[in-house]
C-alpha cells in the first residue's frame, strides 16, 4: 500500500540557508507560490496551482517551503471575505483536495496549509503578550520585546488498532464510532500524547479511558503529518488482552470487534450496509487495510 496522504514530501528545507535574508529575497523572485485563500489551496483541475511572484503580494504573509532541486517553492495567504480570482484555478478545502491531488502536491500543500495557519495563530508572544517578528523564512518567529523564540508546533496523536485472537485462532480487531464522526463511521481509536508520556503509555491510558480496554504490547506501524491544523499521527497495534470492552459514552458512542474476513469485504466494497471505514487519505484506513493484509 502507498505511504498515507501528506507524507512524502519531496522537498529540501533549505533550514540553513532560510536564516539568510538576502538569499531568501532571490528565492522569492525565482519562487512559486502556492496562494491559499481561507485555508484553501489553489487548485488547477488535479494540480496544486504553483504561480510566479506578484508585485501586489509584497505585503501578505508567506512561508519558505523548500527547493526541488534548484526550484523554489512558497506558499502566500490571501486575505479577504471574497474568493480572489486567479485564472482558471479554484481554492477547494484541504480534505477533499487530498483525494484529487498527487502525492508530492498533497505533501507540500499540507506543509504550507500547517506553517500558514500557525502563524495566524501565534502572531503574539506567549511569553510576554507582545508581537512576535517572522524570521528564517517563516519557520520561526521572535518576540519584539522579550526576544523569546516560537517555531511550529506538532502535536503527537497516537492513533491505535486494538487485535485480539479469538476462540477460534482468529485475529479481530476492535475499532469504535467517535461521537464527532460523520454518520455510519468506524475508526481506529484516537486521542492526543500528553506530557511526559511515551507513545505506547499514551495508546495505553486512551484504549482504557475510551473503551476500558486493557491491552498489552503496543508497536508501532507508521506515522502521517496532519494538517488539521497540525498534528502527527502515530499508528500502532495494541494486543488487547480480553475482547471484553466498554465505552465511554463521552467521546465513543459505539465499537463492535471485525474479523479479517469482514475488513477484507468491507475494504472492497463487498459489504452495503450503514457501517463505514475510513477514508484512503487517513492513515486509520492505512493501519486497517495493513492489519486485514497480514
Amino acid at each position: 500500500m502507498s505511504p498515507p496522504a501528506f507524507s512524502g514530501n519531496p522537498l529540501d528545507r533549505a533550514s540553513y540557508r532560510r536564516v539568510d535574508a538576502a538569499w531568501l529575497a532571490a528565492q522569492q523572485q525565482a519562487g512559486l507560490f502556492l496562494p491559499f485563500w481561507q485555508n484553501r489551496p489553489l487548485l488547477v483541475e488535479d494540480r496544486a496551482g504553483f504561480l510566479p511572484w506578484r508585485g501586489e503580494w509584497q505585503d501578505r504573509l508567506w512561508v519558505f517551503l523548500g527547493l526541488e532541486g534548484a526550484q523554489p517553492y512558497f506558499a502566500i495567504d490571501l486575505p479577504g471575505e471574497n474568493e480572489p480570482l486567479l485564472g482558471q484555478g479554484a481554492f477547494q478545502d484541504m480534505r477533499p483536495a487530498a483525494f484529487v491531488l498527487s502525492m508530492r502536491d498533497t505533501a507540500i500543500a499540507g506543509q504550507a496549509k500547517a506553517l500558514l495557519d500557525w502563524h495566524k495563530r501565534h502572531s503574539f508572544c506567549s511569553n510576554c503578550g507582545h508581537p512576535t517578528d517572522f524570521a528564517d523564512g517563516g519557520h520561526r518567529r521572535v518576540c519584539s520585546r522579550c526576544g523569546a523564540e516560537h517555531f511550529p508546533r506538532t502535536d503527537p496523536v497516537v492513533i491505535m488498532l486494538p487485535v485480539i485472537r479469538n476462540e477460534d485462532g482468529e485475529e479481530e480487531c476492535l475499532v469504535g464510532r467517535n461521537l464527532r464522526f460523520p454518520p455510519g463511521l468506524y475508526s481506529a481509536f484516537a486521542g492526543f500524547v500528553e506530557p511526559g508520556e511515551s507513545m505506547e503509555e499514551a495508546v495505553r491510558r486512551e484504549l482504557r479511558e475510551e473503551v476500558n480496554l486493557a491491552v498489552g504490547e503496543v508497536s508501532y506501524y507508521a506515522s502521517q503529518p496532519w494538517p488539521f491544523p497540525s498534528s502527527l499521527m502515530l499508528g500502532s497495534y495494541a494486543q488487547a488482552l480480553s475482547r471484553d470492552f466498554r465505552i465511554d459514552r463521552q467521546e465513543i458512542e459505539a465499537a463492535r470487534w471485525l474479523s479479517r474476513a469482514e475488513v477484507h469485504a468491507r475494504l472492497k466494497g463487498q459489504i452495503e450496509d450503514e457501517m463505514k471505514l475510513p477514508a484512503t487519505i487517513a492513515i486509520a484506513h492505512h493501519l486497517i487495510g495493513d492489519w486485514a493484509r497480514r
